[in-house]
């Protein structure tokens, strides 16, 4: 079975989607892992790896804590009755005791909260990895740049020195 979802393209655990520009702009503080309610088109969507979460974030309405705004794109060779809108919000499975320290986080220190990846776990549920952020100023973005740089560079001369 896993050989065939292999064939068709089909991730059964691993790195879905990435944020990368979020640990640009963010300074991670702490990450967590919730779970994430998903339909069945949409698994099969992000098990081909068509999720993107570039503009999404985390947020809490009604006392529970939702993803909004990660494009899961429709399911092609779904059903018409398997239709669901591609950027609604998504329930974050989390227990109790954690959705209130991330609450509490995001109203006191005033941090956001920052989907960082989309994966599968080795029972091949979908996970998202949290980060509970704090926003990079602009001369730290390029205090990061010119260090990366640097480090590139470096270990470009040590390799052509020997």
């Amino acid at each position: 079975m896993a050989e065939a979802a292999r064939k068709k393209g089909l991730i059964s655990h691993g790195v879905v989607a990435q944020n990368r520009k979020a640990r640009h702009d963010y300074a991670i503080k702490e990450t967590i892992e919730a779970g994430l309610a998903l339909l069945g088109p949409e698994v099969k969507s992000l098990r081909a790896g068509r999720a993107t979460l570039s503009e999404a974030w985390a947020g809490e309405r009604d006392g529970e804590m939702w993803l909004f705004n990660a494009y899961i794109p429709e399911w092609q060779a779904g059903s018409f009755m398997a239709k669901f809108e591609p950027r609604r919000p998504r329930k974050l499975l989390l227990h109790k005791r954690q959705m209130r320290a991330l609450i509490g986080a995001v109203t006191r220190e005033g941090a956001t909260l920052v989907p960082l990846e989309i994966r599968f776990n080795e029972r091949g549920r979908a996970k998202v990895l949290l980060g509970l952020a704090e926003g990079k100023k602009k001369h730290e973005k390029r205090a990061a740049i010119a260090e990366r740089e640097w480090q590139r560079d470096k270990a470009r001369l040590m390799r052509e020195k020997g």
